[in-house]
């Protein structure tokens, strides 16, 4: 997602995949792809500054594996440098709720919802610690 890249972003999800990333679920690649597209790219120049850009960090990943399917706990932070002096900055922070299957030997999300806590109507709401 950092590098603007829809076509390699859906292939981390099955052909039904779900992304919740706060609007509320959009279902299989397709879709997944097109809200991907149409998201700001701060890759693109203007006023003579090189590109800006955004990094996702992610840690305090923990999966719990039960077979051919997994769920999957994970914080996220974001870092950009898309503003007029091209300063890095901190910019958000949430985590990751994830279901996983195992297909053809490769890991995919069937579901990933995007807590974002710098947006109230995307925050965690609930009353108990998401990490289990």
């Amino acid at each position: 997602m950092d590098f603007g890249d829809p076509d390699l972003y859906v292939t981390t999800f099955t052909e039904d995949g779900v992304l919740d990333i706060g609007t509320g679920e959009i279902r299989g690649r397709k879709a997944i792809h097109d809200v991907i597209a149409k998201m700001p790219n701060s890759r693109t120049t203007e006023g003579g500054l090189r590109p800006g850009s955004g990094r996702h960090n992610i840690s305090n990943i923990v999966l719990k594996v039960d077979g051919n399917k997994a769920t999957g706990r994970a914080y996220w932070f974001h870092y950009s440098n898309n503003n007029p002096e091209r300063k890095s900055v901190f910019d958000g922070y949430g985590h990751y709720e994830d279901e996983l299957v195992k297909v053809n030997g490769q890991w995919l999300f069937s579901k990933r919802r995007i807590y974002n806590e710098g947006r109230a109507e995307w925050a965690y709401k609930g009353t108990g610690n998401p990490a289990w």
